[in-house]
Formats: structure tokens, sequence, C-alpha cells
């Protein structure tokens, strides 16, 4: 019910901002334009917004054949836990992370870096998959696909206003409305997404996902072993990825100064790993 209600905040929060921009910039004519995009919007967040993460990154779907590997334990870890089989995608990049993504786990995609299948051995690898099938059997995989979907439209308005508010500022008299509305924008609408994504997607779900995972697998040292290489390697090797989406990685992707604490959405991996084992990690986070 929690994750319901989640969503279906989100999806009316898109609404209503679109609304409130469109009679702001259009009048009546703009909230009839700006519902009509509402409206696109909640249908393509709802049914592709796990489409739109996985092209996000490239991710390529592979057959068995191809990852006898992941398909195996997947298999195994499926079959114990009683959820259908999720595609499964490789993303063709050496830093090392994984996701899961769909609207319910008769829809979900599982989707591996090519960087962490040759980083962590099986017991690890097992792990991190059990982590992320986690997430699928707590229903948290709609939610946060969905709320990667809204981020990035909203980040996008945000950049609208910014090309706005420098085409505006080259007219003296638009200042105060078209500049001054569109720096507004940049001021307001960016930590909206931020905000969309904390209220959405708390850190709690790692936790969750985490211990659910270590309950499948019955070793919470695996997953614990493989989030400490995870967090080494991600920083030697940092991923490009877009703030807007950082939150469905296992672990945090490096998203640079001006946005990593902003959309900081998952918990210290030595507290993940202090969870698991119930000791302190030995490493500083």
């Amino acid at each position: 019910m929690g994750n319901t209600f989640k969503t279906a905040f989100l999806l009316t929060a898109l609404t209503l901002l679109l609304l409130f921009i469109g009679r702001a910039l259009g009048g009546q004519n703009g909230m009839i334009f700006a519902l009509v995009i509402a409206a696109v919007m909640n249908f393509t967040a709802y049914f592709f917004s796990d489409k739109i993460a996985l092209a996000t990154y490239r991710a390529q779907p592979v057959t068995r054949e191809e990852l006898p590997r992941v398909y195996q334990v997947v298999e195994r870890l499926t079959q114990r836990i009683g959820l259908p089989l999720p595609k499964i995608y490789v993303i063709p990049i050496d830093s090392p992370n994984a996701f899961a993504t769909g609207r319910n786990p008769q829809h979900a995609s599982v989707a591996v870096t090519q960087g962490i299948l040759n980083l962590l051995n099986d017991e690890e690898l097992e792990g991190v998959l059990a982590h992320e099938l986690g997430h699928v059997n707590n229903r948290d995989i709609l939610i946060s696909s969905i709320a990667a979907t809204i981020a990035g439209a909203v980040t996008m308005l945000a950049n609208m206003g910014k090309w706005a508010m420098i085409f505006g500022g080259m007219e003296r008299d638009d200042r105060d409305r078209g500049g001054g509305f569109a720096a507004l924008f940049m001021l307001i609408l960016a930590p909206i997404a931020a905000m969309l994504i904390q209220l959405a997607v708390s850190r709690s779900r790692e936790y969750q996902a985490d211990a659910s995972g270590a309950h499948y697998t019955g070793n919470p040292y695996a997953l614990a072993s493989a989030l400490q290489k995870l967090d080494a390697y991600s920083h030697r090797l940092p991923m490009a990825a877009s703030p807007s989406t950082a939150h469905l990685f296992i672990v945090q992707p490096l998203l640079g100064m001006n946005f990593g604490n902003l959309f900081s959405t998952h918990p210290p991996i030595a507290k993940r790993i202090e969870r698991l084992t119930g000791r302190p990690a030995e490493f500083e986070p």
C-alpha cells in the first residue's frame, strides 16, 4: 500500500506541476496543453519507465546461452523466492554496478554491468542478484522507475528554464517576466526533482533489499564482500550516471560535487555491511 500511495503521489505531483507551469506560461490554453503533456508523461512513466532506464545506459538483453553464469543464479533464486524469471540485461561499461526495474514482478528486468561480472566471484554475484530480486519481491521497482522518469522530466524543465533565462535576459523588458520566471525555475525545479526522489525512494529500501538478499542466499557475508568491492572499484572506475537514475543502482554512482549530496539516496556502504554482518566494516566509508 505504501508504494501504491507513493506512485499516485508522484504522478499527481507531476500533473499539478505541469498544470502550474502551463497556467503561468500560457493561461487557460497553456493549462490545457499542460494537461495533455501530463497525461502522456503519466502513461509513459507507468508503462515505459523501465525501458527508459535500460535505454539510458544502453543495456543489452542477453540469452541464457550468452550469460549462463547469471541465468543459473537468477533461476535458482527465483524458484526459491517464488518469482517469475526477470529479463536479464548487460550494460557495456567497466564500472561495477547493477539495478532492477519494471512495474511489477511479472514485468521485471535485472541489469548488470560488464564490470561487475569481471569483478565479483560467484558467491558475491549471487549476493548482488539476490539483493536486486529483493527489490523486485519488495515491490520497490515501480516506484523507483517512475521516480527516475519524473525526476528526469523535471530536470529537463529546469534546463529549459536555464535557456529561457539566457535568451530572456537579452530583452531588457522581458527580464523581470521571462528571465525572472526562468530563474525561478532553476531555483525551484531542480531541487524538486531531488525531493521527489528523496520522498519516494527512502534509504530504508536498500537496507531492506540487503536483508532480503542475505535471507534468500543464507550468506550475508557474500553480499557484504560484494558491497565492499563495489564501493572500492566504483571510485576507481566512476560511472557516468544521471542524478535522476542514480537511486536505481546497488551502490550509488559518483555524480560529482554538484549533485552527490543532493541526490544521495543510498546509506553509507559501511553501515550496510555492519547491518549484514553484525560488526563494523573494516574500511572507512
